[in-house]
């Protein structure tokens, strides 16, 4: 099982830990070849998923992960070809395993080469304020850090995988490759500091570009920085390639030379408070000299008893005569020299406990010194010592915080270490702790010990070219020059070493698609591609080439890094997760809070607009992975608190019902899939998609017929498929497939049981059943109709799309057109919305919206028509309006013909489930009947009434309702005794005994002359059944006229909206409701529809 582990580890082709698997490498997982054993013969079914305990404790035991870093690829190199041998555990402790790679990547080129000047112009009380922020931000960081690292094995990756596996793939990638970024600008840091060094402190000759005039000095400077910068960062990215086991071998080389370097610095303190060494400074008034030019502090010595001009007097002076003239400033003040190393001993710190900030060009002056001034403008080719940058506060906090970075050295090793969660808190706070002592107390001594001029010269021109830091270490100077030469070119050897493994690490978990180039390298492993790229970002810090530009820029990546470190750390203790145990105690959430705070503010402190760039860069990256990155499990704390955020919502829908002016179509989509599990009409989710443009909930559902043992596998393939469509329609919402018995009792329970609370579907969204007249069980029709009924038991609204297979895709575009809608009843508003929705898509944003409404002879259509436009106003939806007038008329021949036809085919439906005797009857009654219907024909029946107000067809569905009622009563009551066959009879003649007159009598009952019968009793099918026969023909004529007027008007529309009637009460018109609808749509290319839900979904007011 181990070797199973680690060759996947090492494997060339394999993943890496967690690469591109939701599921991480862990000994946990079961290996086919375990041996289950003779006397566990009760559980070795479950021995395929569930191991034995003893494989499994062992498997901990001796479980490892090790970093891809520096041992497996020396022994890819030495014995490539060779078998592979298994990789022993490892067996560093803290000390050497993180407190030492600690303090060699904390310790660095700011120590050595700005500290003193940082010093020097912020005084020692902001000083101490910049250190002491900057390491109780690593140190809050350190805390969480250690929470996180000791919750569990975190194998090489360090921060990143901290980070990605407790805040996920998209914060754990934006904020791995910022951490990457910062790494690699830390590697141009550093290589900047080395050129610095070589360059200004040990060969001056070498500079390559070289200023004639003095203000020319910088702009020369930088050039050779990018020259040199560049060469250095070719050679050690070559090192890299060629093996990264030297630049291991070298790292306590670098490690010592730090050591040694920081020891000499604290000698020197000691020494000189006995004995300052003899560094003088050379002040002309109260200006600061530099030492390049001369080497005599004074105008003129006496040689012999001749006076002679010095070399300072020639740089002042237009001849080394002592009648010469001479700059007016040189001539009206006294040159002084004093010590510029006083000692510990001295008062020194009293003058540089406050600041001193400099504008650029200007020069360093002393204060307490007497200066005449001369109000000539300062020439910069005189030898004074010159700012060369502006300073305040927060640029000396960018410049800093670099030399605080690098406590992740330790987590970055944790495969390496004997016992990582005991080692990384112990080791990674102790180093913090050491450095910021060593910090804390450089910043006083430097104070106490070196004067205030000195500091403030950055490169040192005034003690004769020396690091400021080195006049004051003992024995020489020269150990600190060497000391951080070496120091800074190990610390960029180790970036240049770190930056492309994490690269490499982010790339081959897949997070980000563009990235996953980068993962592959050597054939030991070496990241060959992310190395180049890593050397190619570097190559832009190089050429920035001024180190105090730098600073800042890695400032922000770390800072960013930091802040989700803590920011991991609150989340996962406030949720309290059940994974959440680490074995460091010493945290709080209140500490997180505080250090990712302290991080954001040091963030903007030190640059603001850096700060946002950073911010950006990362979001950037978020979103990029949010959309087009591989989805990951990881058990990370974003979706514990997405979790705890959506019941917190879901709490809150529980509240009421949502207001009318929120209300949207929460949809159910039910659609059906075939024998492969594929969807048949993939239609029905663009239309979704048109209709809902990705707000709102959206569930897709389907129903399997067969049992859930059974048809499992079947469920998930079609879960697959309706996931995969969903993606490719862009439908934001979830998938559900059930599995039952029948279809009809499938889609019932979607119906009742999808969604959560508050967040359920309020709208059904299902194809009209196209072939329902072909089907031989004839399920198709019944089923449908009791969707219908349920999804109006339960105050749904419904939408049903006829001929869904016209409905355009979502690629599709309309240049013109209209959207006809035929408002006949009030539904509460769907008719107004859903055209309002679909407008809003790309699909249907250049049609028109169209409304029709249908008027009697005795409305006043003017006056319908204005106040349609009024209310259509206030509801702040743009349409043409129409009116339409239905004129009474004879029930036509066709209209007849379609009933005869309809009715000779519900009979013969039913006949199909009677007996021989019962059927021959039927048969003979169908017969009758159907030649009795023609001679009928009565127009006083046929009158329409199309367009009432609502409160008058409320009025009027109690009585029909009541008389059903009545009528089932008086019949139930009247023959209790009845055998089952003559109660069939008596329950059939009920529904067919409704007379003329009584149709006639009750017609007139209602006073207003435009009570709709007709097409109330169309549109809410609750019929006085009496006389079905002529109940039928009243309402195939309603459908016939009604389509005809559709038709003319709406024949070129792409899209026609209607009221949908309900169902008959009577299930045994059940059969004639699908030709009403069928005659009532026919000869219309898309149509929906719509049938709502029993509440008001849209409203005039704000």
């Amino acid at each position: 099982m181990l070797n199973n582990l680690t060759e996947c580890e090492e494997g060339e082709g394999g993943t890496s830990q967690g690469d591109g698997n939701p599921k991480e490498s862990s000994p946990f997982i079961n290996s086919s070849e375990m041996d289950t054993g003779k006397n566990m013969a009760l559980f070795e079914e479950e021995m395929d998923t569930s191991p034995m305990v003893s494989s499994l404790l062992s498997g901990l035991a001796n479980y490892t992960n090790l970093t891809q870093g520096v041992k497996e690829h020396e022994e890819a190199e030495n014995n490539e070809g060779a078998k592979k041998k298994p990789i022993q555990a490892p067996r560093m402790g803290t000390f050497m395993g993180v407190y030492l790679p600690c303090l060699q990547n904390i310790f660095g080129v700011i120590l050595f080469l700005r500290l003193t000047w940082v010093v020097g112009v912020g005084g020692v009380l902001e000083s101490f304020i910049i250190v002491v922020m900057c390491c109780s931000c690593t140190m809050l960081t350190a805390i969480s850090m250690s929470a996180i690292a000791t919750n569990g094995v975190v194998p090489a990756g360090g921060s990143y995988y901290m980070i990605s596996r407790s805040l996920g793939p998209e914060f754990g990638g934006a904020v791995g490759l910022c951490f990457y970024l910062g790494t690699t600008f830390a590697g141009a840091m550093y290589i900047l500091g080395t050129i610095e060094i070589l360059l200004t402190y040990l060969f001056p000759g070498m500079a390559i570009f070289k200023a004639e005039e003095a203000k020319d000095e910088p702009a020369a400077l930088l050039n050779n920085m990018r020259v040199y910068g560049t060469c250095v960062l070719t050679c050690m990215a070559i090192v890299v390639f060629v093996g990264v086991k030297y630049v291991n071998k070298f790292a306590l080389v670098f490690l010592g030379c730090v050591i040694l370097s920081i020891l000499a610095i604290y000698a020197g303190v000691i020494k000189s408070a006995f004995d300052p060494p003899d560094f003088p400074i050379c002040i002309l008034g109260n200006r600061t000299l530099s030492r390049k030019g001369f080497d005599i502090c004074a105008k003129f010595i006496e040689v012999g008893n001749e006076t002679v001009t010095t070399k300072l007097w020639a740089l002042f002076c237009s001849s080394p005569f002592l009648n010469a003239t001479c700059d007016l400033y040189f001539s009206q003040n006294n040159v002084t020299e004093v010590q510029g190393i006083p000692g510990v001993a001295s008062p020194l710190i009293q003058e540089n406990v406050w600041s001193n900030y400099l504008q650029k060009g200007v020069m360093v002056e002393k204060s307490g010194l007497v200066s005449v001034p001369s109000g000539d403008p300062v020439n910069l080719d005189q030898p004074y010592v010159f700012s060369d940058m502006a300073t305040y506060f927060t640029l000396l906090v960018g410049i800093y915080f670099p030399s605080v970075t690098g406590i992740m050295a330790g987590s970055n090793r944790s495969g390496d270490l004997r016992d990582a969660q005991k080692s990384i808190p112990v080791g990674t706070i102790m180093a913090i702790a050491t450095t910021s002592f060593v910090y804390i107390s450089s910043v006083i001594l430097f104070g106490a010990c070196i004067e205030g001029v000195v500091l403030r010269d950055k490169f040192g021109e005034a003690v004769n070219g020396n690091l400021v830091v080195g006049t004051l270490a003992w024995p020489s100077p020269w150990v600190i020059v060497f000391g951080s030469f070496f120091s800074t070119c190990g610390a960029g050897l180790q970036s240049l070493t770190g930056a492309p493994r994490l690269l490499q690490a982010i790339s081959r978990d897949g997070i980000v698609p563009f990235l996953r180039v980068f993962g592959h390298g050597k054939a030991n492993g070496e990241p060959t591609w992310a190395l180049l790229l890593t050397a190619c970002i570097c190559e832009i810090g190089i050429l920035i080439a001024s180190l105090d530009e730098v600073a800042p820029i890695l400032s922000m990546f770390f800072l960013m890094c930091y802040l989700f470190v803590n920011l991991a750390c609150a989340v996962q203790t406030l949720l309290r997760t059940p994974n959440w145990r680490p074995r460091f105690k010493y945290y709080h959430w209140t500490l997180s809070f505080l250090g990712m705070s302290l991080c954001l503010s040091l963030m903007f402190i030190c640059s603001w607009y850096y700060a946002l760039v950073a911010m950006l860069v990362a979001g950037l990256i978020y979103k990029y992975i949010e959309y087009r990155g591989a989805e990951k499990e990881w058990g990370d704390g974003i979706r514990g608190l997405s979790l705890s955020a959506a019941r917190y919502a879901l709490l809150r829908l529980e509240e009421g019902p949502p207001h009318t002016k929120n209300w949207r179509p929460q949809c159910l989509v039910l659609v059906r899939v075939d024998q492969d599990q594929n969807v048949v009409h993939p239609q029905l989710l663009s239309l979704t998609t048109q209709l809902k443009a990705g707000k709102g909930l959206t569930i897709v559902g389907s129903v399997l017929e067969g049992t859930y043992l059974e048809n499992h596998p079947q469920s998930q393939r079609a879960e697959e498929s309706l996931r995969r469509l969903m993606e490719a329609e862009k439908v934001k919402g979830f998938c559900q497939v059930v599995i039952s018995s029948n279809i009809r009792d499938g889609i019932s329970h979607l119906i009742q049981s999808s969604g959560l609370g508050g967040l359920q579907h309020n709208t059904v969204l299902v194809g009209w059943p196209r072939n329902w007249r072909q089907k031989e069980d004839h399920q198709t029709w019944r089923n449908f109709i009791e969707l219908v009924r349920e999804t109006t038991a339960a105050h749904l609204a419904l939408i049903v799309a006829k001929n869904v297979a016209m409905f355009p895709g979502n690629q599709e575009r309309f240049t013109e057109g209209n959207i006809d809608v035929w408002w006949v009843v009030h539904d509460g508003g769907m008719l107004m919305l859903l055209p309002f929705l679909l407008r809003h898509h790309k699909v249907w944003k250049r049609c028109t919206m169209r409304i029709f409404t249908v008027a009697q002879m005795d409305d006043n259509s003017i006056q319908m028509k204005k106040d349609l436009t009024t209310f259509l106003y206030h509801l702040r939806i743009n349409a043409e309006i129409e009116v339409v007038e239905m004129h009474d008329s004879d029930i036509s021949a066709y209209t007849y013909e379609k009933t005869l036809v309809m009715e000779q085919r519900s009979q013969i439906l039913k006949q199909m489930h009677l007996t021989k005797t019962e059927r021959e009857r039927e048969i003979q009654s169908i017969t009758d009947e159907s030649r009795g219907s023609i001679r009928r024909k009565n127009p006083t029946n046929s009158r329409l009434h199309l367009s009432v107000p609502e409160e008058q067809v409320g009025d009027c569905e109690e009585k029909p309702e009541e008389e059903v009622k009545l009528i089932h009563e008086e019949n139930a009551t009247s023959t209790p005794q009845s055998p089952p066959e003559e109660a069939d009879t008596i329950q059939d003649r009920v529904h067919l005994t409704w007379t003329k007159d009584k149709f006639t009598a009750d017609k007139n009952k209602s006073k207003s002359p435009s009570t709709p019968e007709g097409i109330k009793d169309f549109f809410n099918m609750k019929p006085e059944w009496e006389n079905l026969n002529q109940s039928n023909v009243r309402r195939m004529h309603t459908a016939v006229k009604l389509n005809e007027v559709i038709v003319k008007k709406s024949h070129d529309a792409k899209l026609v909206l209607l009221n949908m009637p309900g169902p008959p009460r009577n299930r045994k018109g059940d059969e004639n409701y699908m030709e009403f609808l069928e005659v009532l749509t026919e000869h219309l290319d898309r149509v929906m529809l719509v049938r709502g839900g029993g509440r008001e979904v849209i409203t005039i007011y704000s």
